[in-house]
């Protein structure tokens, strides 16, 4: 809380309070919403997307691909990274391989499988050569997906991270705060804001009073739905939203004895009232979702079955799996563990009691955001919630959550989910040219998901900015990312 109570806090410097340190600043590991978020100011991909998820020139100026298996970027000229040193494909083709061979231990590694090898020609040109077509290697070698590092960057690269984005890293204190500068040099244009702070507040009251008191500049997507009307009403203060892209889940550990039961899992579902959820603790700011996928993508299907709000229809999968209630009402028990970040603790007492009504007794287990998120990654958990942000804005989603050849740390299906079918359609939607074919794939996926449940898709939560009025031009993004700093003013 170091920066939001300084007396002597710099008027030049945006104080932005987010809920959690990042995990890693180094964008070839760090997969948790704080870094992404902040590595996507710090680094470039090759390429980046548009609003309607169509490609950009990035650090890319140009590409081709002469054939299914060839894939060639024209770097852009006179690129430098934050530390000086100009860009060369040599640091395009070190970021890659130093996931690949194990130089970095990343779960994302799985993602450039299709790769086989890469040529640097010279010092702009970077020739990728696939082992079979690639349908998402584009998506995956985008802004906000990945980025470039320099050649030679280690494990320890995450204390002292160096791109060429738009912010370069000047400090970070874990626990307490990121600081980062705009880079004047950056090839897209410098930012207006001079210096972020981003400072680490995991109480939500305390977040929403440092808004109040103007010792903090901004918030995204981390004060509860109702604290929004008080922050409103504030002079200084304005709430700033857009429809978002991110999705609320539930996920299962599927080699649990009591969840592996699909029927279980879907009793759940049965069991928790998303309406009842979104009018309260979201305030009305949220739709249902019930695909990972955004409702306006080529790719999204709803046609599965459905397990809506129904404690009849509940109890009665857990009757047909077995679990009868005992003399005490409960038929099993099961534990939830949770970040410290106050709306998913809310959340997840709510779950608490829904679920409660059913005979399922829920234990929950609160641990700083850190330890919560190790967890879930070595998939030490029966039941978590977390939300889905801008990896789900295209259907390589399903691979990275659902595949079999993706268990941590190949990728995130951390809920280790096999299903032989599913794993051949996403197999063959990754491959296949023909996107007719490639959209059945998905379908026939997302209607096996919606059955099996591996995890349950809770809703999609609207983009909330809360901010002072002395920063300007805030433009929220679906995704919830930060990159409206990057055009955002500030007054004094």
């Amino acid at each position: 809380m170091a920066g939001c109570k300084s007396a002597q806090r710099d008027p030049r410097t945006v104080v932005f309070l987010i809920e959690s340190s990042p995990t890693s600043l180094d964008p070839r590991v760090g997969t948790d919403a704080q870094s992404e978020h902040i590595d996507e100011l710090i680094f470039d991909g090759l390429v980046k997307r548009d609003s309607s998820f169509h490609f950009l020139p990035a650090l890319a100026e140009s590409w081709e691909q002469p054939d299914p298996l060839t894939l060639i970027f024209h770097l852009r000229d006179g690129v430098h990274f934050h530390d000086g040193h100009a860009l060369t494909s040599r640091d395009v083709v070190w970021t890659l391989n130093s996931m690949r061979d194990g130089t970095v231990i990343s779960a994302r590694t799985a993602s450039y499988a299709s790769v086989d090898t890469m040529e640097t020609p010279n010092a702009h040109t970077v020739i990728f050569h696939l082992k079979k077509p690639d349908n998402f290697l584009l998506t995956n070698l985008s802004t906000g997906a990945m980025g470039i590092v320099p050649e030679g960057s280690g494990r320890d690269f995450w204390r002292h991270p160096v791109g060429t984005g738009p912010f370069r890293f000047v400090s970070q204190q874990i626990d307490q705060d990121v600081v980062v500068e705009r880079n004047a040099q950056s090839w897209s244009g410098s930012p207006k804001i001079e210096r972020v702070r981003f400072t680490v507040v995991p109480d939500s009251i305390t977040m929403s009073l440092e808004l109040e008191k103007g010792s903090a500049d901004v918030e995204s997507n981390a004060v509860p739905m109702d604290a929004l009307p008080v922050l409103a009403s504030r002079p200084d203060l304005e709430v700033s939203d857009a429809p978002g892209t991110q999705v609320q889940y539930l996920n299962f550990n599927l080699r649990d004895p009591l969840l592996k039961d699909a029927r279980v899992r879907q009793a759940i579902s049965c069991a928790i009232d998303r309406d009842l959820l979104i009018r309260t603790l979201m305030s009305g700011r949220a739709r249902p979702a019930k695909s990972l996928l955004p409702t306006t993508h080529w790719a999204w299907n709803n046609d599965g079955p459905s397990f809506n709000y129904d404690p009849a229809r509940a109890e009665q999968l857990l009757d047909d799996a077995g679990y009868k209630r005992g003399r005490d009402g409960v038929r099993l028990h099961l534990t939830m563990k949770t970040s410290t970040v106050e709306d998913v603790r809310l959340l997840s007492a709510v779950f608490q009691q829904q679920l409660a009504r059913v005979g399922i007794a829920l234990e929950l287990r609160s641990y700083e955001f850190a330890t919560f998120y190790s967890d879930v990654v070595k998939g030490a958990f029966q039941m978590y919630s977390l939300r889905w942000i801008g990896g789900n804005e295209q259907p390589d989603i399903f691979t990275y959550a659902f595949s079999s050849s993706r268990f941590p740390p190949k990728g995130a299906n951390r809920g280790h989910y096999s299903n032989a079918q599913v794993d051949a359609l996403l197999e063959d939607a990754w491959q296949s040219p023909d996107q007719e074919r490639r959209r059945a794939d998905y379908a026939q996926a997302q209607q096996m998901l919606a059955s099996d449940l591996p995890a349950i898709n809770l809703w999609y939560r609207d983009t909330v900015v809360v901010h002072n009025l002395r920063l300007t031009n805030v433009q929220p993004t679906p995704s919830g990312s930060f990159t409206f700093l990057e055009s955002a003013e500030l007054t004094q």
